[in-house]
């Protein structure tokens, strides 16, 4: 008799938990990391785990059980159809991430739980804030930048302080609004027919890169201003060397789009994504080792 082999998870579950995305929210991480007064190895960890390798996937998984995308998401081109299985491990995951969590403390697990259903309130089809181009923008930069930067800081530090700085909150949800417009430039089509509005789509193709280059240079001056504040002068040049690749594509990839509207695709925003993410991570990255480790 022929044998019949069974998978535990589907491609398609593995698929749509992106876990490979979590690298492109990582830079709020380490920059939080970075401005941590003393940090706990134990704590770092273990925060770090519970974010990109639980809460980010589920999160993802979650949107993509309510969306049912036919066509090309973040970090995927070809989207595989969501089963119920995906709905139950993202359920699976969070409740884990939760347990996870008051390892670290109380507060932190009090925390991720308000993050998780703030992500499912963004996904969900009975209140879906991502149908609303203001609201849900503002619910991805607060919790994905200021609020993920409170919860870093205060999970890895050692003396898990409450005191946690505001520019650099204000800082990481600058970061996120002035790049979060970009990875929607290219699904306006399919947002519409789902009933979203996003917006870089309120906002336009060339009003999206207008939009984000403005809020991204106030980023920087908000960044340059704490670093040159609390003396971290180098921190801020680094930061800007590391973002001259990011800024150098921004521009060129705007060019195009202002030529021909099509150049607004997957493969220009997913080139984006990769650099960015990859300067800002490694400039954070940067910042923490001299911060800490030297």
């Amino acid at each position: 008799m022929p044998v019949t082999k069974t998978r535990f998870l589907l491609p398609s579950t593995i698929q749509l938990l992106r876990f490979h995305f979590s690298f492109f929210l990582m830079p709020v991480y380490w920059f939080a990391l970075s401005q941590a007064p003393g940090v706990y190895i134990f704590s770092t960890v273990l925060v770090f785990l519970i974010l990109h390798g639980l809460v980010y996937p589920a999160s993802n998984g979650y949107n993509s059980y309510m969306d049912r995308d036919t066509e090309s998401i973040g970090g995927i081109k070809q989207p595989l159809q969501p089963s119920r299985q995906l709905l139950y491990v993202t359920a699976l995951m969070d409740s884990i991430a939760i347990v996870m969590s008051c390892l670290v403390s109380l507060r932190f697990a009090l925390g991720i739980l308000l993050y998780i259903l703030v992500s499912k309130a963004y996904s969900y089809r009975g209140i879906r804030l991502k149908k609303y181009a203001f609201g849900g923008y503002i619910t991805v930069i607060l919790f994905q930048g200021a609020f993920t930067f409170a919860l870093v800081y205060y999970g890895c530090s050692a003396d898990k302080t409450l005191q946690v700085p505001v520019l650099p909150m204000l800082a990481a949800s600058l970061l996120i609004g002035g790049f979060y417009p970009l990875t929607q430039i290219y699904q306006h089509n399919a947002d519409l027919r789902d009933g979203v509005k996003t917006i870089s789509y309120r906002l336009g193709y060339r009003g999206t890169f207008i939009y984000c280059g403005i809020i991204y240079t106030i980023a920087f001056l908000v960044l340059g201003f704490y670093f040159f504040y609390t003396l971290q002068n180098n921190a801020f040049y680094l930061f800007s060397l590391c973002m001259l690749p990011v800024v150098l594509y921004f521009l060129l990839w705007a060019r195009k789009v202002w030529q021909h509207d099509v150049q607004a695709d997957y493969p220009n925003t997913m080139r984006m994504n990769i650099i960015a993410a990859i300067c800002t991570n490694m400039a954070f990255i940067i910042i923490f080792i001299i911060n800490h480790l030297e």
